[in-house]
């Protein structure tokens, strides 16, 4: 291929990419600010407080700008070289549409670059940050976290638990929703307390449940004993670092949902990064087919929202358990790769 045609579809593209970079930075930063700047100024934030607040949310609205530009400047970009007849130029000289692509996908692999590293750095710090600075302007505390739907059978017992709220300094919680079964007895409670140093559950006016007989309510305190650690809740795998989620899938504190979230979580932070190559490739193809930029733009449109309703899609399936995590987390950017793959077949 001609040394300059690189240089110059690149030229192109870059181009059409810093604004698309532009766009959409704007666009989103414009909707957060539209639903902040009214709960800043009634709770009477600083304006220290309020640019902590946005620079923290930065580091995502950039990944998000730097994955979508990419169809947006492909699109765009190949469909005005179609539509001036410069692809055909390009064709009449012998060259092959494929090679007006693959330059391409190097810009991309370095976009790509740049998302891993924001996902698994950036991105969770920033949604921590976040949140404490709007609880800071509010004027309250983090929320303790809680774990939900705890469960500890020993040996001849069992202990259940709808949720566990730890105390501020962790040494006692709060028990919402408690089942304790020992023998023969059942022990029912809408709340109760754990103190993991006297190895006791206390539950307030619990029922008590004996086969063949009438449940009967006992007013008051009831203690009994339980063995187990009490741990913290893992964190928001969402505000954590791609080490620290590692970390937390190698131990066996995790519920079944919530190792779910977290392999999805993890493999989303390599999946989402390739999406920019997979996106050049499908997007390439795309454009060499349109003459005309408004059909290019029409594309740009279905081409990002048909693969955020993937992803957000996939989000949801995957904690379930509807679906593997990891073939979860990586489906959107496999599917835009089979079709790039699907169009490069038919310009080679």
């Amino acid at each position: 291929m001609l040394p300059t045609l690189p240089r110059y579809v690149l030229r192109e593209i870059a181009r059409l990419y810093a604004v698309g970079l532009a766009l959409f930075l704007i666009l989103q930063m414009t909707d957060v600010l539209s639903t902040t700047v009214g709960k800043a100024m009634q709770s009477h934030a600083s304006f220290g407080q309020f640019m902590t607040a946005l620079l923290a949310i930065m580091p995502d609205k950039l990944n998000r700008a730097l994955v979508m530009s990419v169809p947006f400047a492909m699109l765009l970009g190949l469909s005005r070289l179609q539509k001036d007849s410069e692809i055909k130029a390009i064709l009449a000289a012998g060259i092959r549409p494929l090679s007006v692509i693959w330059p391409l996908l190097l810009p991309a692999l370095l976009i790509g670059g740049v998302t891993f590293y924001n996902t698994s750095t950036l991105v969770p710090a920033g949604q921590a940050r976040w949140e404490r600075t709007w609880y800071g302007i509010y004027g309250q505390l983090p929320p303790i976290p809680s774990q939900d739907k705890y469960t500890y059978a020993p040996q001849g017992a069992l202990y259940y638990a709808g949720r566990v709220t730890p105390d501020a300094a962790g040494q006692t919680a709060q028990l919402s929703g408690v089942m304790v079964r020992r023998g023969d007895d059942t022990l029912t409670a809408l709340v109760g307390q754990w103190n993991p140093a006297n190895k006791t559950w206390t539950l307030t006016d619990p029922w008590v449940t004996r086969p063949g007989q009438v449940p009967t309510q006992t007013l008051g305190q009831l203690s009994v004993p339980q063995n187990d650690t009490l741990q913290p809740p893992p964190p928001d795998p969402r505000k954590v670092s791609t080490v620290q989620l590692r970390h937390e899938l190698a131990g066996t504190a995790l519920t079944p949902e919530s190792r779910r979230n977290y392999q999805y979580q993890l493999a989303s932070r390599y999946a989402d990064p390739f999406t920019p190559i997979a996106f050049a490739l499908a997007a390439g193809g795309l454009g060499l087919l349109f003459r005309s930029r408004i059909a290019a733009t029409g594309a740009v449109v279905v081409f990002i929202a048909s693969f955020y309703v993937l992803w957000i899609t996939m989000q949801s399936l995957a904690p379930a358990g509807a679906l593997d995590p990891v073939f979860a987390a990586w489906l959107p950017s496999l599917v835009f790769l089979v079709l790039g793959l699907v169009l490069a077949w038919r310009l080679r």
